[in-house]
């Protein structure tokens, strides 16, 4: 990585006032900085088109505005955050500044100011930083100038794309200190702005702010749909990438199969959705192993939980267990074709009208029938059920909403979310999994140390669902005659 400019003589304090006149670094003469200013092509942008997802971000701040008249909102994207020293984590604007912008630029916020009458709902305004300023060097002298960082939209550009007008960001922290009446701030992504608006919020009411967006995001727009269709499809192939690869990974690590995944995810998206489990052997046990660290061994399984996030920040949530090998022993077909029955079984349960817990029951019933069946639990399957005992191998619910989140719409209330109904335009995952610890005495040897789970992407439809995923095997003899077919 390429230093920025050092100055050539020692402090800043000990320099001519002239060397540091316009805002410039020590180190910098007048002759350059003369230079620096001129000589530039005009790059500014024109007959820019909105960007697709423009009127269907202008409807949700419509909803927004209607929810909450005569209150100033405040939607930041957000900061970037330190990595190490001068270096940054690759930035990821807020879940709410993009819901209701499009838009993924840091340091930007989103803020609605009342009109005088609270009926007419909002002036909607964007900040965000403008061009790098050329007159006073900080395009090339600045760390974020954009000789740096490259080039950003103009305050006009960014206006025709997101048709929303828009103002320099340096100034809205004043703006806001002054601002008079009801405010409310998603929290937890600039605390500049937070800082700014001190004694004009409550923990509380921006709460409820949080609360709503949140809740407004679970049905999604055909834009949403289309999205999260590109990400599954992106997904699928990188499934596809990583068992044409499978004999590479047992030479290496598990780190070659999320290195694998990873390719496609850039290539094709923005990233993962979410850190890629790539849990090979009993690894597979462990709910959100991460650290993909691991032997990969034939005759062992692997558990791959990867999404693809696309440019616009939706993200697929896809899970598939794999016979290394490309076939599965008896038992670990067994076990297979257990969690397959049971996700068949939670389905079938997504449907408009259904209540929201109804797939994951139908699910956990399979896999406890199945516990019960095979001598692992003591029935009758209703006392197990009732009491719980068969979490001690099915471990977590058996889905969650999907959309620009990975576990999407989180902060919704329980009753709208959980015990909650489905709607057409929801989507979610159906994974059932079982899991038999490596050291878990109360089972059979031969079950100990492996982890199946199998997940898929739900549409809910008018008359049911469509599998945003069906595109990768799930039956086991459909995967083994997949995988044979990507090695052969």
């Amino acid at each position: 990585m390429t230093d920025e400019l050092t100055p050539e003589t020692p402090a800043e304090e000990e320099q001519p006032i002239k060397q540091r006149k316009n805002g410039l670094y020590p180190g910098v003469s007048d002759e350059l900085a003369a230079n620096m200013k001129s000589g530039w092509a005009d790059t500014e942008l024109r007959e820019l088109e909105p960007i697709e997802q423009a009127p269907n971000a202008a409807r949700r701040r419509a909803a927004l505005s209607a929810r909450f008249p005569g209150e100033r909102l405040v939607i930041p994207a957000g900061n970037l955050k330190t990595r190490s020293n001068d270096t940054e984590y690759s930035f990821r604007a807020s879940t709410e500044y993009v819901y209701l912008t499009g838009d993924q630029t840091d340091d930007s916020v989103l803020v609605l100011e009342p009109r005088a009458d609270a009926a007419d709902g909002h002036e909607e305004t964007i900040y965000r930083l403008p061009r790098s300023n050329r007159e006073n060097g900080e395009f090339w002298l600045n760390g974020m100038g954009e000789l740096w960082v490259g080039r950003r939209h103009s305050l006009a550009e960014s206006e025709a794309l997101l048709g929303v007008p828009c103002k320099d960001v340096r100034e809205l922290a004043d703006a806001l200190k002054e601002a008079t009446g009801p405010v409310r701030v998603v929290r937890g992504h600039d605390a500049g702005i937070e800082t700014a608006l001190t004694d004009k919020i409550t923990a509380e009411r921006d709460e409820e702010l949080r609360v709503f967006l949140s809740e407004a995001r679970a049905v999604k727009d055909a834009f949403e749909i289309g999205e999260l269709q590109k990400a599954v499809d992106s997904t699928v192939r990188g499934f596809e990438d990583v068992v044409k690869v499978l004999d590479k990974a047992e030479a290496t690590s598990e780190r070659y199969i999320e290195g694998t995944f990873f390719l496609r995810a850039r290539v094709e998206g923005n990233d993962v959705g979410y850190g890629s489990i790539c849990a090979a052997g009993p690894h597979a046990t462990t709910l959100h192993w991460v650290r993909n660290n691991g032997q990969v061994r034939s005759g062992d399984l692997l558990l791959l939980d990867a999404g693809v996030e696309t440019n616009t920040l939706y993200t697929a949530d896809v899970t598939r267990t794999l016979p290394i090998n490309g076939r599965y022993t008896d038992l670990q077909r067994k076990i297979y074709d257990a969690v397959y029955e049971a996700q068949e079984a939670g389905i079938a349960a997504v449907k408009p009208g259904a209540a929201f817990r109804d797939f994951h029951d139908a699910s956990q019933r399979v896999l406890t029938e199945k516990l019960v069946e095979w001598g692992l639990v003591e029935g009758p399957v209703e006392r197990v059920l009732e009491l719980g005992l068969q979490r001690r191998w099915t471990l977590h619910g058996t889905g969650h909403m999907l959309g620009l989140d990975v576990h999407d719409c989180a902060a919704a209330r329980t009753e709208a979310y959980v015990n909650g109904t489905l709607e057409p335009g929801m989507v979610l995952t159906v994974e059932p999994g079982l899991y038999f610890q490596a050291d878990d005495l109360t089972v059979p040897e031969e079950y100990r140390g492996i982890g199946v789970r199998i997940e898929d992407d739900l549409l809910v439809t008018e008359d049911g669902n469509r599998n945003l995923s069906a595109a990768l095997p799930r039956r086991s003899d459909e995967v083994e005659a997949w995988m044979a077919g990507l090695t052969k």
